[in-house]
Order: C-alpha cells, then sequence, then structure tokens
C-alpha cells in the first residue's frame, strides 16, 4: 500500500463518524502489521487479553514493546489502560502465577474479573456466536458481562465492587447489546 499516510487511515475514518460513540473495541493480532498500527494511531487506550500460560507473558513484552514504538512515533497518548486475564484456570498453579506476575507488573491496570477456561466460549464461534447468546448463564458468559461491568465503571468516580456492581436491567441489557 503505498498511500500517504496510511498507518492513520483508521484514526480518519473514526474522526469523520458523525455519531458520538462511548466505546470503539478494535480486535487486533499482537503483531505489529499495518492493522494493528492503525488500531494503535487511532486509539487512545490499548486493553490487553493475556492467556494465563507460560508463552503468554513472552509475547506481552513484545505487544508492550510495539505499544512503545507506536506511542514514540505515531501516537504519544496512547497507553495501556486495561489487562484481562483470560483461560485461567485456578485448578492450576501456573494460571495463578502468571496472574500473580501481571498483577505484580501492572497493577490497577488488570481487570479483578479474570475469564476462566471454558468449553462454551471455546465452542460460541464455531456456531457464529458470541458467548453471551451462546449460552449467557454460563461462567465464560458472566465473566465477560462482569469485566464489561468492571470497564464502564472505571473513571466515573464509582469504586468497583464486584458484589454490588449493578448497572440495572436496561442498561445490562444495552451493554450486552452493544457487545454483540
Amino acid at each position: 500500500m503505498s498511500l500517504v499516510a496510511r498507518e492513520s487511515r483508521l484514526e480518519r475514518a473514526i474522526q469523520a463518524y458523525e455519531q458520538p460513540l462511548d466505546y470503539i473495541l478494535i480486535d487486533c493480532p499482537p503483531s505489529l502489521g499495518l492493522l494493528t498500527v492503525n488500531a494503535l494511531v487511532a486509539g487512545a487506550e490499548v486493553l490487553i487479553p493475556i492467556q494465563c500460560e507460560y508463552y503468554a507473558l513472552e509475547g506481552l513484552g513484545q505487544l508492550l514493546r510495539n505499544v512503545d514504538l507506536v506511542r514514540g512515533h505515531l501516537n504519544p497518548d496512547l497507553h495501556v489502560s486495561t489487562i484481562l486475564l483470560t483461560m485461567y484456570d485456578g485448578r492450576t498453579r501456573l494460571a495463578s502465577q502468571v496472574a500473580d506476575e501481571v498483577r505484580s507488573h501492572f497493577g490497577e491496570e488488570v481487570l479483578r474479573t479474570s475469564i476462566p477456561r471454558s468449553v462454551r466460549i471455546s465452542e460460541a464461534p464455531s456456531y457464529g456466536q458470541t458467548v453471551l447468546t451462546y449460552d449467557p448463564g454460563s461462567s465464560g458468559a458472566l465473566s465477560y458481562l462482569e469485566a464489561a461491568r468492571e470497564i464502564a465503571l472505571r473513571g466515573v468516580g464509582v469504586a468497583y465492587d464486584a458484589q454490588h456492581a449493578h448497572l440495572g436491567a436496561e442498561n445490562e441489557q444495552s451493554m450486552v447489546e452493544g457487545i454483540q
């Protein structure tokens, strides 16, 4: 692609969008390809899902270096705001060690909510669905809703408390529709 400022095409497209949006989530691979660079240039924050497995820590290091590169050259306001622990299996020592390591390095950026390893989460895409539509009562679906709740309550002056964090049925349904 030989376009001028090709790394900022997505940013310009988002700026041209006429309706206000609360969140724009752009799912990208952790590599530093053109699509990922466009997302990092367009965004203000980075949410990193990290599997609670050994090699994920190595991948996290590379991803953080990529974020630093983009911040240094193309988007000085870019920062990692959120880390979501996924594929967490509390029965294994490794998952707990990875979670502890990530929390010790990133502190408040790590959500309290983690996403469990779940067959339902793995099955949903093969049926063309999210886990929220495939099995809304599953532990995986409920964990994703809880993580979304936790993110939504950040920065609005509300202390997050998983036992008492409820948005109300109308707002929760709106959030579910937005995630789908």
